[in-house]
Formats: C-alpha cells, sequence, structure tokens
C-alpha cells in the first residue's frame, strides 16, 4: 500500500495505461512542457517523448477535433481541458460527433475528456463551474465524477479502456486535500457502478465528488444526535448504478439529493424524477434538495463559500427530514 493524493492517483493512473498500451496518449494545453496546469501530466514528456505527450494550441475545439480523429484511427487520446469550464467551446465536436459515432455507423470514438471542475479554489465564474448536465443529456456519452483517491484511478484506468467517449470530471478542490492509501498492485473501478461510502438506516444522501465529504462529515456530526446517515456515492451519472441508488432508498425511505451544481436541471432533478417513478411507496417524507443557488459562481471567497453547498446544509436539511 502507498498514500497519494487524489492528483497523483489520476498521474499513476494515466500513466499505468501509457506503459501499458502504445496507443495511449495525452494532448491538451500545457500538458508537456508545463506538466499540466495542476501538474497531472508533470514528467510525462520526459518519459513518454512529445509524440506521446502533445502540447496544444489554445483552442478546446481543435484539441478534441483532433484526439477523435485519432480515436477513429485506433488510438486512445486523453484530451485535457485546462478547466472544464472551456469543454463548452468543444461541445459540437462531443455532443454532434463524438456521442453519435456508435449510433450513426458502428465507430468507437475510444476518447478519454479530462476535466478539471468545481469551486472552493477562489477562481471565479469561468473557472469553478460544474458542467456535467450539459452532457450527462447527450446519448453516447460516459460521465464519471470520482471523490475518492482510490475511484480516481481506478476510473481513469477504465475510462482510457472504454471503447466509447467518457468525460472524465476530476474536482480541483480535492486534488491535494485527499490523500488515501492505495493497493500496489492494478485495479479498476467499474463504470456504471455507485459506492456506498458509509451505510446507514435512517437517511441516504444520494451525491458525487466533492460533496461526498460534506456528507460524510455531516454524518460524523449526525451520528452524535442519534442520526444515522447513508452515503451513496454515485461515482458514474452516466450510465447510473439505479439499482443501488433504490436499494438505499428502500432501506432509509428517506432522502438527501446533493451535489455542487446548480439547482435547475441539476442531478438531483433527475434523480427524485427516477425515486418518484420507482421507489414512491417506500418514502416517509419528501426529497430534499441540496445545491448551489442558480447563479454563476463568485469571485468573492465570502461569496463563493455562500454559493456552494456546506456540511452545516447537509445537517440541517438531514435534522429536518429526520423528523418528519
Amino acid at each position: 500500500m502507498s498514500t497519494v493524493t487524489y492528483v497523483e492517483a489520476i498521474r499513476d493512473g494515466l500513466r499505468e495505461e501509457m506503459l501499458r498500451d502504445q496507443n495511449v496518449f495525452v494532448l491538451g494545453e500545457d500538458v508537456g512542457v508545463y506538466g499540466g496546469a495542476f501538474k497531472v501530466t508533470e514528467g510525462f514528456l520526459s518519459e513518454f517523448g512529445e509524440q506521446r505527450v502533445v502540447d496544444t494550441p489554445l483552442s478546446e475545439s481543435a484539441i478534441v477535433g483532433a484526439a477523435i480523429g485519432a480515436a477513429l484511427m485506433g488510438m486512445k487520446p486523453v484530451a485535457e481541458m485546462q478547466f472544464a469550464d472551456f469543454i463548452s467551446c468543444a461541445f459540437d465536436q462531443i455532443t454532434n460527433f463524438a456521442a453519435k459515432c456508435r449510433y450513426r455507423w458502428g465507430a468507437g470514438v475510444p476518447l478519454v475528456i479530462r476535466g478539471p471542475s468545481g469551486g472552493g479554489i477562489h477562481g471565479g465564474p469561468f473557472h469553478s463551474q460544474n458542467p456535467e448536465m450539459y452532457f450527462v443529456h447527450t446519448p453516447g456519452l460516459k460521465i464519471v465524477a470520482p471523490s475518492t483517491a482510490y475511484d480516481a484511478k481506478g476510473l481513469i484506468k477504465s475510462a482510457i479502456r472504454d471503447e466509447d467517449p467518457v468525460l472524465y470530471f476530476e474536482h480541483k478542490f480535492l486534488y491535494r486535500r485527499i490523500k488515501e492509501e492505495l493497493p500496489t498492485k492494478e485495479y479498476l473501478v467499474p463504470i456504471g457502478s455507485a459506492d456506498i461510502k458509509r451505510s446507514g438506516k435512517d437517511i441516504s444522501v444520494i451525491t458525487y465528488g466533492a460533496m461526498v465529504h460534506n456528507a460524510l462529515e455531516a454524518a460524523e456530526v449526525l451520528a452524535q444526535d442519534g442520526i444515522d446517515l447513508e452515503v451513496v456515492d454515485l461515482r458514474t451519472l452516466v450510465p447510473l448504478d439505479k439499482e443501488k441508488v433504490l436499494q438505499s432508498i428502500k432501506k432509509t425511505n428517506k432522502a438527501i439529493l446533493l451535489h455542487e451544481d446548480v439547482r435547475t436541471g441539476g442531478f438531483a432533478g433527475e434523480l427524485a424524477a427516477i425515486i418518484a417513478e420507482e421507489a414512491f411507496e417506500h418514502l416517509d417524507g419528501p426529497l430534499m434538495r441540496i445545491t448551489a443557488p442558480d447563479t454563476p459562481v463568485p469571485f468573492s471567497p465570502p461569496l463563493e463559500k455562500f454559493f456552494l453547498p456546506k456540511t452545516s446544509d447537509v445537517i440541517r436539511v438531514a435534522r429536518h427530514l429526520a423528523a418528519y
């Protein structure tokens, strides 16, 4: 076992796949000489060379377009968006081409797009967004959002081996704050499998990404009041592990749907619809959403703190729901 951070886990998983398969290569802004804006690809240029670690112009549409072409020719590109926010510049290539190739003419596009996402680093409205829902709505894409170092490594490896496009959203706030002992032997985390990060009997908290840690912190506080939270980490939004979500709801009979993304059109609404359709008779209280408000992410640190869902929000809502 070795202790690594979230960012090191991503680096290790990516490096292992590049060593395993010569067709895997990385491309993006500053991924080579600089080692990546967040140092995910640090040292890769000297180890793998400029043919497999490609510094690109500042053009996300060009990055993704080139990666799709390489994928169709048998390569395994891993494209980095320096910040997930700018994935919008490649929206057409992702949603109208990469996502539809399998459906239109049976061609897989084995492409991974890494997107450093989320707030908490005072990056402001252009460097702090959670853009997953634009792509959750697009058939043909897989959407991954790990919360731990273990999952980050196992899921980047699974994403690279997938024969279809995977968007891999890694939360910037977790990069150097989360540490974990990882096995020295190779392992994979399957895409499409949720994980029960904490078992409980009173209320299910369905969440993903950085908010998993807020839920776990809240669970420790609430346990002192005799309120037992179960924390379900989705890990993958598409495909969704609906079975594990419904099993948890049927066990606790109450649910909090928690995410950092804004409220309207967020994943909590989709989860609420699924639970209402398929587990309504098991509910003993209203489905409660905890999300960011429908505004851009503020640059001001105090305003950003107000904007982001907090552990205290989970505690407050859980106490209300427990008393319902």
